[in-house]
């Protein structure tokens, strides 16, 4: 039988999700309550710029004071789409002490201060639910964190971010620059005027930190997540790429060591076989491969951005928030149990792929060679080419550890006979 008093969401933001969200809830609002038991209200709607034409959003709802609207005692859920880490914080952390529950797309926040806000939530007898933040429409956070809860992840490797992935797509598919790319995706919409924090990894590592977290039952930060952004890549790794039979992304990899004393999270671009799932990511698409003991190897895809995509994941959310409120209990909070470190990038093992521009000469070759075997670090192909006493060399090594590798470059870079280290890849996904 469905209750007939509603529960009441208070909304904190309303741009292009916090619009969607507002639209969803009031042209679904007959399905949400037959999903959830009860009707489910929206209370109120807090912004910073009040006078903003909002199509859709009741101006009756609106208010710039947030604080007073989460310290409502009639107020069931909170969903947080204003992102940044102040003043969602404080006002996540005051919802919960007036007994509200809280979904957020706050990824920002989740991977700098999860542990604190899940303590929270648990003193307070509150859900913390935040499917949003990681990968947009995508099902992600609740199948690592409910699904294979009773299995092992070994590993979790991802295209987390649209923009990055839009501007590596174009390199690929059509030979253009990074700027040129970069110039395409700013125009389509992809990527912001300020791009810092996609092409220079920011918020791949925030969801890393967060996907670490949720599969390793341990507790992994930002500051935790070794991150390389895709401005170096150049037209020429592409192409290098392509002649490898691989191709370029900016990959998410948590990874629990073969010891399973360890974890490490880390953002990066990457070589991958074409053959790997994640090659045939295109566009502004996500995807993320799981690996788990017994489940075996899982992929989720999808649009990974965008009002419509993410206010899908804030909506699933909230039914399941408001269905947990109904039957007086809480959802799956935080787990750290295993409180497993996290291993540095220097100790992490992986493929290279390195391009060296050397004098052309006889013994070039043999001392590069020299210097890699001293550092330990075994070479798989080479492939040299050069003319005009200037030559270039591609070398794909086998897996070595990462500090093993910075020495041999190091080394590599006081010989006379190497000009520059052109580029530097990993290699994954084989």
């Amino acid at each position: 039988m469905m209750r007939t008093r509603p529960l009441k969401v208070a909304l904190l933001g309303c741009g292009v999700v916090g619009s969607e969200v507002t639209r969803i809830m009031t042209t679904h609002a007959d399905d949400l309550a037959a999903r959830i038991g009860a009707p489910v209200e929206l209370a109120g709607i807090a912004v910073r710029r009040p006078d903003k034409v909002r199509e859709g959003v009741p101006a009756e709802l609106v208010t710039t004071d947030a604080t007073a609207l989460v310290k409502r005692g009639d107020i069931d859920v909170v969903i947080e789409v204003i992102g940044g880490i102040e003043p969602a914080r404080t006002l996540i952390t005051t919802a919960f002490e007036h007994g509200a529950s809280v979904v957020s797309a706050n990824k920002a926040l989740v991977a700098a201060d999860g542990a604190a806000l899940h303590a929270a939530a648990e003193a307070n007898g509150a859900d913390l639910y935040y499917e949003a933040a990681v990968a947009g429409a995508i099902p992600l956070v609740r199948p690592l964190r409910e699904s294979l809860a009773g299995d092992k992840v070994n590993r979790v490797l991802g295209i987390v971010n649209g923009t990055t992935n839009f501007i590596l797509d174009k390199m690929d598919s059509t030979g253009a620059g990074y700027s040129e790319a970069l110039d395409e995706a700013t125009a389509l919409g992809y990527a912001e005027a300020d791009p810092t924090a996609d092409v220079e990894g920011f918020d791949a590592a925030a969801k890393a930190a967060i996907l670490a977290g949720i599969a390793f039952h341990t507790r992994v930060t930002i500051d935790d997540v070794h991150r390389e952004g895709l401005t170096e890549v150049t037209a020429a790794d592409i192409a290098s790429a392509k002649r490898m039979g691989c191709t370029v992304k900016l990959l998410a990899i948590c990874e629990r060591a073969v010891d399973g004393a360890s974890v490490t999270a880390r953002v990066h671009p990457a070589m991958i076989p074409l053959t790997h799932p994640l090659a045939s990511v295109r566009e502004a698409y996500n995807a993320v491969f799981v690996e788990a003991e017994a489940a075996g190897q899982l992929m989720f895809y999808g649009p990974g951005a965008g009002g419509s995509p993410t206010a899908s994941a804030v909506l699933g959310d909230l039914v399941a928030v408001c269905r947990n409120k109904l039957a007086g209990a809480t959802g799956p909070g935080e787990s750290a149990y295993t409180r497993l470190p996290v291993s540095p990038m220097g100790a992490v093992v992986t493929r290279y792929h390195i391009s060296l521009d050397v004098a052309d000469k006889p013994g070039v070759l043999a001392q590069v060679a020299t210097i890699f075997a001293e550092h330990g670090v075994s070479i798989d192909t080479v492939r040299q080419s050069g003319k005009d006493g200037e030559a270039s060399l591609v070398i794909v090594t086998h897996r070595a550890a990462d500090a093993a590798l910075s020495s041999t470059v190091g080394a590599l870079r006081e010989l006379d006979t190497v000009r520059g280290v052109a580029s530097i890849m990993r290699v994954e996904g084989e």
